[in-house]
């Protein structure tokens, strides 16, 4: 099925749920993020993921594969608790299905989230960083066909502002997807580290390509959960544990993000045709 069909598909049932009522944000929640929300109050709206048409439930630990509908000040945000990995070996149209639905829905701010490992020794487990660029080093594209899109500043620098504002705290850095399911190597973490990443992960760049064709300003948090070139073993038990008490944190800050107007325009029919 065309992945934008499939998209207007799964918008239409979520509108007849909840009401036609335009979206302005969407939220999609990495790894052990679900405490992020909690602060925001009770939804308004409640569903397992398997029941929107095309949106598969999550297989990784630390996603809970439910769709939220909550109200965040002025802002009526779509909450995916939840993503699909490209190393289920699904293709890339169910890992972005979830964002082109968001931008089907009217949305026009999106936040993703993730738990990374540090490349940096400066950044502590637990840590909450801002995604200022990204490296697709598993060398795919969401995008089928000649849809040429502009990702020379696909996160944006004013809603990087604007949290730094409210977090003088958080730091930036450059997130690189590896596909996994497996881990990296060292000699992988040096690589990455020689070509300019900060963080490494197994998420989050076919979503923000995705994203951008359908012209939705873009922030990325991620939290650190494991530092690269330790001796400690990566456990993912572990890393959801420390996502979960840095997401908490950070509930209340991506809330005030969210109630703030987003500065550019975006198409009215929503994902590219």
């Amino acid at each position: 099925m065309d992945p934008y069909a499939a998209a207007r598909e799964a918008a239409a049932w979520l509108s007849d749920r909840t009401g036609r009522a335009p979206y302005d944000a969407a939220v999609v929640l990495g790894s052990g993020w679900g405490p992020l929300v909690e602060s925001w109050g009770r939804p308004t709206h409640r569903f397992p993921m398997a029941q929107v048409p095309h949106l598969l439930p999550p297989v990784a630990e630390g996603h809970s594969g439910e769709v939220l509908v909550l109200e965040v000040g002025a802002a009526r945000v779509l909450v995916l608790s939840g993503r699909t990995h490209l190393y289920e070996g699904r293709g890339q149209r169910p890992v972005v299905h979830g964002v082109r639905t968001a931008a089907a829905l009217g949305v026009r701010t999106l936040v993703l989230t993730n738990a990374n490992g540090s490349l940096r020794d400066d950044w502590e487990v637990g840590q909450a960083v801002l995604v200022r660029d990204h490296l697709a080093t598993t060398f795919t594209s969401p995008l089928e066909g000649p849809r040429f899109v502009d990702l020379t500043d696909a996160w944006s620098p004013r809603l990087r502002g604007l949290a730094r504002e409210l977090d003088p705290s958080l730091d930036e850095g450059v997130y690189a997807q590896l596909r996994g399911p497996h881990y990296n190597t060292r000699a992988e973490a040096d690589w990455l580290r020689r070509v300019g990443a900060d963080l490494v992960g197994m998420s989050t760049v076919p979503e923000a390509i995705a994203a951008r064709e359908a012209g939705l300003e873009l922030l990325g948090l991620s939290i650190v959960t494991a530092v690269e070139g330790s001796d400690a073993a990566t456990d993912p038990t572990e890393v959801v544990a420390t996502a979960e008490r840095t997401a908490r944190r950070l509930g209340p800050l991506v809330a005030a993000l969210l109630d703030f107007r987003p500065a550019v325009a975006v198409r009215e029919d929503g994902p590219h045709e």
